[in-house]
């Protein structure tokens, strides 16, 4: 299966990635933050798929390049950096070096990925330790008694598997062990090496901002009720009686008739006394109860609006010409 660089394959990658450049990015180990190398190229198959990093280990080892399976990295386009699954030192060292003027073949890969493979290989059961050393010394890989070894294994290589990394396990039964056939081997077959897992899928979260109405209580102002004195001038009528003497003189009827002796009596300072008497306004003042003033709050409700300028990220896929799942 042919493998191109990715300039040879796209000169126009850069567009595909909106500019952002993998090559030159860092390579630093997963978790440890410490740098392995950089990324001097990148190697695609005839579809267009990522399958190798080239990464330039001038920081661990000078002058050698190696292959990274995209599958065993994490690309974070945020902070340019590629983190390097599970690449130990060791690791590093055994891997063959990459030449970009050899041709890379079956075997070639085949070479990188079993380097690869023990670290991702759960079906291997750990060593019965309380077996003798004399027992297990006469073990040998099950694929080479199956006629299934590397044709470099032939050539008194020691299997990469069976290296240091390895040490403590013992292989699995030969049936049950994965075969690669160089006819009919697919990037899918080793899987964890070639695809990007789910857990090195990279999240963009795209937020928004929304206006939050809350009410907070204020103090308005106050409103004091109280009562003052205010003075006028109230009049008020009053009818009043008055008695006065009414001296009347008039002519009997009889007037000039002659009275009997002894009527007459002349009495020397004989007086009427005649009482008179008059209404006088007595005005005094009295308080009476005017009315009641009652002083309580009520709640008005009433809506008010607020506006603002909010922001929202929208998703922007520049890929032109090429199939995209947007779910």
């Amino acid at each position: 299966m042919a493998l191109y660089k990715i300039a040879d394959f796209d000169a126009d990658y850069k567009d595909t990635f909106q500019g952002n450049d993998i090559k030159g990015m860092g390579v630093y180990g997963e978790g440890s933050d410490e740098k392995v190398g950089t990324v001097s190229d990148v190697l695609v198959d005839e579809e267009g798929h990522f399958r190798y990093l080239v990464v330039d280990l001038g920081f661990w080892i000078f002058g050698k390049k190696v292959l990274l399976p995209v599958g065993r990295s994490r690309i974070d386009y945020n902070v340019d950096r590629v983190y390097a699954i599970g690449m130990t030192r060791e690791q590093a060292e055994r891997l063959p070096e990459y030449n970009e003027h050899d041709v890379l073949d079956y075997d070639y890969e085949e070479r990188v990925r079993d380097t690869y493979r023990p670290a991702l290989d759960t079906t291997r059961a750990p060593l019965d330790t309380t077996t003798p050393l004399e027992a297990s010394a006469g073990l040998a890989d099950p694929r080479l008694s199956a006629g299934l070894a590397d044709p470099t294994l032939s050539a008194g290589l020691v299997d990469p598997t069976l290296s240091a990394a390895t040490a403590g396990y013992q292989p699995i039964p030969a049936a049950n062990y994965p075969t690669y056939d160089r006819d009919t081997y697919k990037y899918d077959q080793d899987a964890p090496l070639y695809n990007m897992n789910e857990q090195d899928h990279q999240t963009l979260r795209l937020y928004e901002e929304r206006l939050v109405a809350n009410k907070r209580r204020q103090k308005a102002g106050e409103v004091t009720v109280g009562k003052r004195i205010e003075t006028d001038t109230a009049r008020v009528a009053i009818p009043v009686e008055k008695e006065r003497v009414v001296v009347e003189r008039v002519t009997p009827a009889d007037a000039g008739r002659a009275v009997a002796p002894g009527e007459a009596t002349f009495r020397q300072g004989e007086v009427a006394r005649v009482d008179i008497y008059e209404e006088t306004a007595d005005v005094r003042k009295e308080a009476f109860l005017r009315e009641e003033v009652r002083v309580s709050k009520v709640v008005d409700q009433d809506t008010v609006e607020a506006q603002d300028t909010i922001r929202r990220e929208e998703l922007d896929i520049n890929a032109p010409g090429l199939p995209i799942d947007e779910r």
